[in-house]
């Protein structure tokens, strides 16, 4: 089932901090891969979800990036931790968390694009200049740290 999954048994809606990854993966022609979410139906990054016991942060991305998309990621660059108040998010179902996000970066990757069933309803590649208006707000967040790669003024 899963370790938040498993505490949320016990401690309902109430706020959790959450640890986990991100992977924001970019293909060969320059294009950022989005996922449109099952829940609340916005894009976000290609990949991102909780820390499982034991786990390295970039296990966790690895993982994420390959159940989520079904792509291998064969690199990924560190380019920050994310957290504090401008991290709380509360889910559609209530679950409310303060995540702690390491969020990598991604050029070196391999497979064919797989939707995870009941998680994921779209994946698909936009321009950095291109990116759709409805961007949930975590990924905002985590696309604002790579503003040292001259993308701050296409988020803002």
């Amino acid at each position: 089932m899963g370790y938040i999954m498993d505490l949320r048994a016990f401690v309902g809606h109430r706020p959790l901090i959450q640890v986990g990854s991100s992977v924001i993966l970019e293909d060969g022609q320059g294009r950022v891969l989005l996922q449109r979410r099952s829940d609340d139906h916005c894009w976000d990054c290609a990949a991102a979800g909780s820390m499982e016991p034991g786990e390295s942060a970039e296990d966790t991305a690895r993982r994420e990036l390959l159940e989520e998309t079904g792509l291998t990621a064969h690199s990924l660059e560190l380019v920050g931790v994310l957290s504090g108040k401008d991290q709380h998010y509360v889910y559609p179902n209530g679950d409310e968390v303060y995540n702690v996000d390491f969020v990598f970066f991604c050029r070196d990757w391999s497979g064919t694009l797989q939707c995870q069933e009941g998680e994921v309803e779209e994946l698909r590649f936009f321009p950095w200049d291109q990116l759709p208006a409805d961007l949930s707000a975590p990924i905002r967040a985590r696309l604002g740290r790579l503003a040292g790669r001259g993308l701050w003024k296409i988020l803002n």
